[in-house]
């Protein structure tokens, strides 16, 4: 069966402000200090399994030209812009119903567009099981990741351990972000899974289960599909998308399903998700600071710091983030990354919409 991928690539990274922006968000932009985008870095881990041309990738109409000038290779078709955001479901839908009209059917690597894999070969012979298992019935997979600590800015997978098929498992279900003794008692379960938001399906299975959860997304989704590949596509995508029903597909089929099954992952996946990822996925100096830039660090820890053209002095501070950018400076202490977005909020409140 026809392998393809799908990469998600519409989301705005408010919380890597002040270099993620509306203009260029965080899919964009390169963390890693290589020169690769994350999208790029995206792409090009599945050219040992999926060929440029079966690659689809869903995006908000406004980065049209940011992915064509970073994957240059993608054919004009396989970029689908989304009018307005609808969440994943929609999204999933919209690539499902056009790759199912193309082929038939097909096995989809659902993916989003920003995350790290250190482990490039155990990911893809994971991806090669997954395919084997979602060509099963109407299984649906989703990829978990084995945790390693606490963390409680994810949800997480509980799965059936006595359910072993060829490291495959059944999943019982779904759970939301815990709190910290929560994750704690997760951990030493030791039946509890990172929820990636990595998916491999059957366009077939996927659609079939949007039909039997989701009926006013399946039925908006229609008509789109069917005018792919006309001179109409463009015009009816603008039309009817906006109407589609906004629900993650975590909450509109995920947690509904049945025949839903994870494969636990050890690949060295980082979701990028903070700030604080850039001292997990770059190198720390002997006290623990991620260094980028002219910066002088005296008696100082556990900093990450991101400068631009000027120097950035640091004298006797820790557990501190600095973004610096040419038209706006990011000072935060590390236990406030996930509260970025009330900045934006502040920032659109007061019509700052030149730093948005």
């Amino acid at each position: 069966m026809k392998l393809t991928a799908v990469i998600m690539a519409g989301g705005k990274g408010e919380r890597f402000w002040p270099k993620s922006r509306l203009n260029c968000p965080k899919q964009f932009l390169s963390l890693t200090g290589d020169g690769e985008t994350m999208l790029q870095k995206t792409v090009r881990r599945l050219e040992p399994l999926v060929q440029i041309e079966d690659i689809y990738l869903v995006t908000n109409a406004e980065y049209l030209t940011l992915v064509r000038e970073q994957i240059p290779d993608l054919p004009e078709e396989n970029i689908l812009s989304e009018p307005c955001p609808r969440n994943t479901a929609p999204c999933i839908g919209l690539a499902a119903s056009v790759i199912a009209k193309k082929y038939g059917d097909a096995i989809l690597f659902v993916l989003p567009s920003d995350h790290l894999i250190h482990a490039e070969e155990i990911y893809l012979n994971t991806l090669k099981k997954a395919a084997d298992a979602a060509m099963q019935d109407e299984n649906l997979i989703t990829l978990g990741i084995t945790p390693t600590y606490p963390e409680t800015g994810y949800g997480y997978i509980k799965y059936r351990r006595g359910s072993n098929q060829n490291g495959v498992y059944a999943v019982e279900k779904f759970v939301e972000k815990p709190d910290l003794p929560t994750a704690k008692s997760y951990l030493k379960a030791k039946s509890y899974l990172w929820n990636s938001g990595m998916f491999i399906w059957k366009a077939s299975s996927i659609l079939k289960n949007m039909q039997k959860h989701m009926p006013e997304l399946f039925a908006g989704l229609a008509p789109i599909a069917e005018a792919w590949g006309t001179v109409d596509f463009e015009k009816i995508l603008n039309q009817k998308f906006p109407a589609l029903p906004s629900e993650s597909i975590d909450f509109g089929i995920m947690e509904k399903a049945e025949n839903i099954y994870t494969i636990p992952g050890g690949f060295g996946w980082d979701d990028v998700g903070s700030w604080l990822a850039l001292e997990r996925i770059n190198s720390t100096d002997e006290n623990n600071n991620m260094l980028e830039g002219d910066v002088i660090s005296i008696a100082s820890r556990n900093c990450t710091i991101c400068g631009n053209s000027r120097t950035i002095a640091l004298l006797g501070v820790s557990d501190l983030i600095a973004v610096d950018t040419n038209d706006a400076l990011l000072i935060c202490h590390k236990n406030s990354t996930q509260e970025i977005k009330k900045i934006l909020a502040e920032l659109k409140a007061k019509n700052r919409l030149e730093l948005l």
